[in-house]
């Protein structure tokens, strides 16, 4: 069984909003901004914004427990960052809600308290994933490429082509299964390079 973060997210096809998506660049900005408002650092990668990476690290380190309001804390604003990102590349219509939504999921591994984890790993996960970010931002163009793609259908067509939403979900969920591993600090084992 992978010790991953799992993304799952529910993509209607046909009959979309086609006014909301035209405008989806602007219609998004509120959400991201309220998701920045959690960053402790000015808010300059608003896809990170509040994960608490620092506190679950000195847990690890100093007593080999992840705290559980951590956990709870970072589990919810990757759900929210994911909810913005599924909006914002036109997988759903439904605008990113503060609250759970069962159309969009993220599921952490079951950690244990934090004993499965490796005490001192961490301080070197940002180092070991450097070629999951190098791939990583290869996936981004190709998101970025395919939802302009859905985006000129949607607006067109009103319906969102199928063979669009395994490259920009699997985008989603690799990134998600990155930030699980070199930046919450969820899992020990290290995430596999395909979408």
């Amino acid at each position: 069984m992978s010790q991953q973060i799992t993304t799952q997210i529910d993509v209607r096809l046909g009959n979309r909003n086609r006014q909301s998506a035209l405008f989806r660049v602007i219609l998004v900005l509120p959400a991201a901004i309220y998701a920045s408002s959690f960053a402790n650092y000015q808010g300059r990668d608003w896809f990170l914004a509040g994960l608490l990476i620092l506190p679950a690290g000195l847990a690890l380190l100093v007593r080999g427990v992840y705290p559980s309001y951590v956990l709870t804390l970072n589990k919810s604003l990757l759900a929210l960052n994911t909810r913005i990102a599924a909006y914002l590349f036109v997988l759903t219509d439904e605008y990113p809600s503060i609250e759970s939504n069962e159309k969009i999921g993220v599921e952490f591994p079951e950690i244990n308290g934090g004993q499965s984890l490796n005490r001192g790993l961490w301080l070197v996960k940002w180092l070991l994933a450097i070629p999951l970010y190098i791939v990583g931002s290869v996936y981004i163009i190709y998101a970025l490429m395919l939802s302009i793609v859905a985006w000129i259908t949607v607006v067109f067509t009103g319906t969102y082509p199928e063979w669009c939403i395994y490259g920009v979900i699997g985008t989603i969920a690799f990134w998600n299964r990155v930030y699980g591993y070199a930046v919450v600090l969820v899992t020990d084992e290290y995430p596999t390079f395909s979408l």
